[in-house]
């Protein structure tokens, strides 16, 4: 374990390493999108509206009130929907770009489902919890991105957080449908009780495996499985940044630790600060 006192934050020398990296990995969390105005879509008390929002995030709570759900969706869609992309985002897709032009390569992992990342730019990214603009059917599993404002008529409005409003309950006819089969869709998020696809989890194992250099932006390194990834990289002897407001339980592992709002660190850090502020003047 590296001791606190070793965990550096000397900027200039981890630009040395990024630019010697080949293929790097940047993991992140909730921090990456708070510039963007993003809110932890939890009222006071935890509540939204009435409802503790992480009790509407189940299969379970999906099965008995679909028409309930979706309206939380359709709140979560509406709010991230009218937020942009910021310097985070648009410096991991103009570093990215950069790397391609010189054969290397750059992967993301992401906590958020905010589509952020896409938007921005970024081509290799994989959502570790989903996106809420994809839906899935219930009946056929069919997949499809899904940028729809309102996604269905019957929840048009329906985003307000007055916890006096009566629930819509909207019929299920009425709810979002699959275009392939006519089923009940579902936002094409991980619920709290659901597990991460295999196939997704070998590809985030090979990237772990693979890399040479990791960031580690905006998260707290607590919520598994993604928590072990960045230790995991570090456990080989490869370079971890991690860009945080505040050091987390496994920042001793690291070797550098940049303590600040990621939109300062990160464009510097990854050498397109100057680019950036060209295409995104500060």
């Amino acid at each position: 374990m590296i001791n606190e006192t070793m965990v550096s934050s000397d900027l200039e020398a981890f630009q040395q390493e990024v630019n010697k990296a080949k293929n790097v990995l940047i993991l992140t969390g909730a921090g990456a999108s708070a510039e963007s105005g993003v809110p932890t879509f939890r009222g006071q008390g935890g509540l939204w509206r009435r409802w503790q929002a992480q009790d509407l995030a189940t299969l379970e709570y999906f099965n008995n009130n679909p028409s309930l759900v979706w309206e939380y969706y359709h709140y979560r869609r509406e709010i991230i929907g009218s937020k942009t992309p910021n310097r985070v985002h648009k410096a991991m897709a103009l570093f990215e770009e950069r790397m391609e032009g010189e054969e290397k390569n750059v992967a993301i992992v992401t906590q958020n489902n905010d589509d952020f990342h896409a938007r921005a730019g970024s081509k290799n990214v994989i959502e570790l919890h989903g996106s809420l603009f994809k839906t899935k059917c219930t009946e056929c599993g069919n997949i499809r991105a899904n940028r729809d404002s309102p996604i269905c008529e019957s929840l048009r409005g329906r985003e307000e957080l007055n916890p006096t409003n009566p629930d819509a309950k909207i019929p299920i006819d009425q709810l979002p449908t699959c275009l392939e089969c006519g089923g009940l869709l579902r936002p094409n998020v991980v619920w709290f009780g659901e597990t991460l696809d295999d196939h997704m989890m070998a590809r985030v194992e090979k990237l772990i495996k693979d890399c040479d250099l990791c960031l580690i932006v905006g998260t707290s390194s607590v919520v598994y499985p993604s928590a072990k990834f960045a230790p995991d990289v570090a456990a080989r002897g490869i370079t971890v940044a991690e860009f945080n407001m505040e050091r987390t339980p496994a920042t001793d592992l690291f070797k550098y630790h940049f303590r600040g709002p990621a939109g300062k660190f990160v464009p510097q850090a990854l050498c397109v600060e100057d680019l950036l502020n060209r295409v995104q003047p500060t």
